[in-house]
């Protein structure tokens, strides 16, 4: 059980810079009581945003990932493994179960997908030794190629 916050002993905002596990706990269980007077108004808009953020990051990332195995795959074809393989399969299916949780995300990866392809081209560069002017630019595939789990490039 956990224990009950009181304002004489802490207020939320010294919790969330104390223990900040106790002070989600402590800030659920006052959302649940309607108790809005007990909340840290002010880091909790700031977590809400913060989440947005963190779920972008991630599937920005997973993009990234599997536009580097895929620039790899086409680009290194007799160093072709199950590994890249499997990191492409993985990646996509991180990123179609983000876009099933946030159907809100679909929006956002047109508009990051230039700039995903650019940073996949300088990790491919650096990981295969390959000049960046090797790769293409602007990308030549669709993101519906990439995102598609059957789908690899010759």
């Amino acid at each position: 059980m956990t224990p009950k916050l009181t304002r004489h002993q802490d207020t939320p905002v010294n919790l969330y810079e104390r223990d900040y596990c106790q002070w989600l706990e402590q800030t659920a269980l006052s959302l649940r009581k309607q108790a809005f007077d007990q909340l840290d108004l002010e880091n909790l808009i700031e977590e809400i945003e913060d989440m947005g953020r963190s779920e972008k990051r991630a599937i920005e990332s997973n993009l990234r990932v599997t536009l580097l195995h895929l620039l790899k795959w086409q680009y290194q074809p007799q160093q072709r493994s199950g590994s890249w393989r499997g990191s492409i399969a993985e990646h996509r299916i991180r990123i179609r179960k983000a876009l099933q949780d946030s159907p809100s995300l679909k929006n956002y990866l047109p508009k990051v997908f230039s700039e995903t392809y650019q940073d996949a081209i300088k990790i491919a560069s650096l990981e295969t030794d390959l000049e960046p002017e090797t790769f293409p630019t602007p990308c030549q595939w669709t993101l519906q190629q990439v995102l598609d789990e059957e789908w690899l490039p010759d």
